[in-house]
């Protein structure tokens, strides 16, 4: 079968080369013929130089009327240090539907971050024979989304700060006075951004030279508690110095010294909802909802109460805009917000699937359906887990296929094996055949195929290929993975073969899709449904502990004082009827990273938990769980260089 995209050939080599040689030696299609083959039209593409562009929502209106194509989620096994291939994955499965199999294929992903891309983790474009190109545009700036989200972020924290500032040192008719001065005609200038104030307050059918002195003093006093601010500045970057600082130190601030912190961007909120909002109107609305603190009332304080949120949206009107790229064989690629992934949902935008669903979608012109394929941060427990939870609650859409990708590597450090670390040599188990520790491991990945299916997807395992497996390794998992409920286990070499390497795991992702896979049979009758309910009846305690028990194995939860606390002010507040977002480690089903497999028999603790009111969800924080993290001695960044063509080397 022909395919829609002019596949760009790839030039094999045997070792691999590094990633940013592989990126390098393709020449990759200008961005508009990219473009023009994934059905977008010339004027919804905004060009960002050759290579990337904006794509307008226009998208989403003029082809409302087409069916979605098939959704397929990547996530994976809890990982190690190095990672376990799955944007690699997501990337060869997309090469392999669209460039190899000829069929209509998007590779739906996050934005990276520039904190883990100078760390030691690195970027998130895929890998090997399987990237997204240009990899070193892909890995920094791209298009500037992640600082519009920083500078919309740091808008609303400066807002707070400066409120606060001035509500101490002025009276209320002061404070009248400068927020709403009187005009020529003796009426009053309330800013636009501050008419949902007034409308929350029941002063906006009232002329304000009628309000009395009490309602003015409701409508310029926010009455800060500064004890409950919750909303910190951020910066795109690992910065472990700014985690606890003292703001407000200057003698103009009048000592009103305040402990805070930093958080890196892609954990702020505002990326939260840029990833979660259907359109540009729910962006701003949920912009205005965010709430930074509370008032010593016990009121939450939202960024509409401050007159705010008008300025965010505008500061965040071109990111809306999913950016479009490329795989190394030319088929299409939406790079979408990027929000962390062990600190928030680690989802691409719903925008960027939505749109990707139309053009894959099917109409009268286009009977066949054609292939979304998204990914979840780190592994299904984690980010697979919000995905559904979070992402698809909001969204309305639910994944065809769950795909779970695993390594023989990872299964044995959740078989026992010695500890795994970045920059330094793998320890002899894991370039030998250890069929006993890897059955151990195994596990760890039928526990994740047990937590997706219950969520009434079928579930296919994509063995990630590496140098030092060995067919008997790969039939181990293969064996492990189907008598957990799997329809299939595939091995797949994409990093070392691009999209023919993945070609078999794309074959069985159609078989799935389609239903046509014997064991499917069984849950015929089986659709998709979330892990808990969010209605009143659900307290947000015992949410807390459905996620606790059934996706970490935990047989209890432990809230510290402080997150009983904010039980109490969040139920008080309304917030009960909200999904959770819990933010933990990584590297392993429970809290702790050094418990391996399938801990049990623990309990899970929850140190705090915060409201992402705008965004939609609360989050819990577990453990030591930072939300921005340090660099290591040997940091990625000191590879980096650039060459006399201006061209970036050494990133990975």
């Amino acid at each position: 079968m022909s395919s829609p995209y002019k596949r760009l050939k790839l030039s094999l080599e045997t070792p691999v080369p590094s990633d940013y040689e592989i990126s390098r030696k393709q020449t990759p299609k200008h961005i508009t013929e990219v473009a023009k083959e994934s059905g977008i039209e010339d004027s919804e593409v905004e060009p960002y130089g050759a290579y990337k562009a904006k794509v307008k929502l226009d998208v989403l209106d003029r082809l409302a009327d087409r069916k979605n194509g098939k959704y397929v989620l990547v996530a994976g096994i809890t990982p190690t240090p190095l990672g376990e291939g799955k944007s690699t994955t997501t990337v060869g499965l997309a090469q392999a539907l669209g460039a190899v199999l000829g069929k209509r294929a998007f590779a739906n992903v996050r934005q990276p971050s520039m904190g883990p891309t100078f760390g030691v983790k690195g970027g998130a474009a895929g890998g090997g024979y399987s990237q997204v190109i240009p990899m070193d545009e892909f890995n920094m700036h791209l298009t500037g989304d992640i600082h519009a989200v920083s500078m919309a972020n740091n808008l609303l924290a400066a807002a707070l700060d400066t409120r606060m500032f001035h509500e101490t040192r002025q009276t209320d008719d002061a404070l009248w006075k400068r927020l709403c001065p009187v005009q020529k005609d003796g009426s009053r200038d309330i800013p636009r951004g501050l008419e949902p104030r007034t409308k929350k307050l029941g002063l906006d059918k009232k002329d304000p030279r009628d309000w009395t002195e009490e309602e003015i003093s409701k409508f310029v006093r926010l009455d800060v508690d500064p004890k409950t601010v919750t909303w910190k500045r951020v910066l795109d970057l690992n910065d472990r110095s700014l985690r606890e600082i003292t703001i407000n130190q200057a003698p103009t601030e009048k000592g009103l010294y305040r402990k805070t912190g930093f958080d890196i961007s892609v954990a702020s909120e505002v990326m939260a909802i840029l990833a979660l909002s259907n359109s540009l109107e729910d962006m701003r609305d949920r912009l205005g909802k965010i709430v930074v603190a509370s008032s010593k009332a016990g009121e939450p304080i939202t960024c509409e109460d401050l007159g705010c949120a008008g300025a965010l949206a505008a500061i965040m009107k071109d990111a809306i805009k999913p950016n479009l790229m490329q795989t190394l064989e030319g088929t299409p690629v939406f790079v979408h917000a990027g929000p962390f992934a062990n600190i928030s949902i680690g989802a691409s935008s719903i925008i960027a699937d939505k749109m990707a669903l139309k053009l894959a979608g099917t109409d009268s012109q286009n009977p066949e359906p054609g292939y979304v394929i998204t990914e979840a941060g780190f592994d299904f427990t984690m980010g697979g887990e919000r995905f559904l939870n979070i992402k698809c609650r909001n969204s309305g859409l639910a994944p065809d296929v769950i795909i779970i990708v695993a390594t023989v590597r990872a299964l044995k450090v959740h078989g026992d094996g010695a500890p795994v670390k970045a920059n330094q040599p793998l320890p002899s188990e894991y370039t030998s055949e250890q069929l006993d520790m890897l059955k151990k491991g195994c596990a760890n990945l039928q526990k994740h195929i047990e937590n997706a299916r219950q969520y009434g997807v079928d579930v296919i395992v994509a063995i990630n290929q590496m140098s030092c497996d060995t067919a008997n390794e790969h039939e181990v998992i293969r064996q492990a993975a189907l008598e957990a409920g799997a329809v299939d286990a595939i091995v797949s070499n994409h990093w070392g073969k691009g999209g023919e390497g993945a070609k078999n795991l794309a074959l069985g992702v159609i078989r799935c899709a389609h239903h046509e896979y014997p064991i499917q049979k069984q849950n015929a009758g089986e659709h998709f449904h979330y892990l808990y309910s969010v209605d009143s009846n659900s307290s947000i305690k015992e949410k807390i502990e459905t996620i606790a028990k059934k996706m970490y194995n935990a047989d209890a939860v432990e809230f510290s004082p402080k997150a009983q606390q904010k039980l109490e002010e969040y139920t008080k507040q309304g917030f009960t009827n909200l999904p959770i977002c819990m933010a933990k480690t990584q590297y392993s089903l429970s809290h702790d990273p050094n418990w391996k497999g399938v801990p049990s028999g623990y309990t899970f603790p929850i140190r705090d938990i915060k409201a992402s009111i705008g965004a939609g969800y609360l989050y819990a924080l577990a453990d030591k769980i930072q939300t921005i993290p340090g660099l290591a001695t040997r940091c990625g960044f000191m590879n980096v260089e650039v060459n006399k063509k201006g061209e970036i080397e050494g990133l990975f």
